[in-house]
């Protein structure tokens, strides 16, 4: 999280257990992807829960480290991961082909935004009780509407009504991440959407949801 290491650590354990739970759950290999995404956002909060700890100036070169594996899941893991994980659950043809392109969409920028990370450096610091993470790169308009295209928009275009509801949490998160943490935006949205990954944990709770992948069957859509 991104107020302390506490905080950080508790909303990490936290999303491991309910990942556990999404993982144990999943039917088909082909729901596996968007079962680990809890998993992932729990490791990530560990992550800023460790780095955390080597502020202020406690550890250099483990700061180094942490802030760009934080990073990795926030600028490139995200985008690239979601509508991968969305697509894997798709079988409406027309839907799948527009998940395509939203996986080609994140993908260009979550490439991208690895690419930044190697080049220009990121420096997270602490201010306001927060943590700030200075990523400087270039097309910032281009890259964050390609982002929330892959992170948010892909899940809104699934066939299943609580995957879309995922994907309108994690983007009303981000307008209010923005509108009131814009200088921590990162962090914070990343947290915000942690916690909101919980909301992958109903879409294996739904006795009614169809089977998919490898040969499942369901009423289909128009293509």
């Amino acid at each position: 999280m991104c107020f302390s290491a506490p905080a950080s650590f508790t909303a990490g354990a936290a999303l491991l257990v309910v990942g556990v739970a999404t993982v144990r759950r999943a039917r088909t290999t082909s729901e596996l992807p968007y079962a680990w995404i809890p998993v992932l956002f729990g490791i990530q909060q560990l992550l800023e829960g460790a780095l955390w700890l080597t502020f202020p100036d406690r550890a250099p070169l483990l700061n180094t480290v942490l802030t760009h594996a934080y990073s990795f899941f926030s600028h490139v893991l995200w985008p690239i991961y979601v509508p991968l994980a969305g697509l894997a659950l798709e079988t409406v043809p027309w839907r799948r082909r527009v998940l395509i392109g939203f996986a080609f969409a994140g993908s260009a920028v979550g490439l991208y935004l690895l690419i930044t990370l190697f080049t220009l450096p990121i420096v997270a610091t602490v201010t306001e009780r927060h943590i700030a993470y200075e990523s400087p790169h270039f097309y910032a308009l281009a890259a964050m509407s390609l982002y929330l295209l892959g992170t948010c928009a892909s899940l809104m275009f699934s066939s299943h009504a609580r995957v879309v509801a995922f994907g309108v949490a994690a983007f009303a998160s981000a307008v209010a991440a923005y509108a009131f943490y814009a200088t921590w935006f990162i962090s914070v949205w990343c947290f915000f959407a942690g916690v909101l990954s919980v909301v992958v944990l109903l879409y294996f709770t739904d006795p009614r949801r169809a089977a998919v992948a490898g040969g499942a069957t369901r009423r289909p859509e128009a293509t």
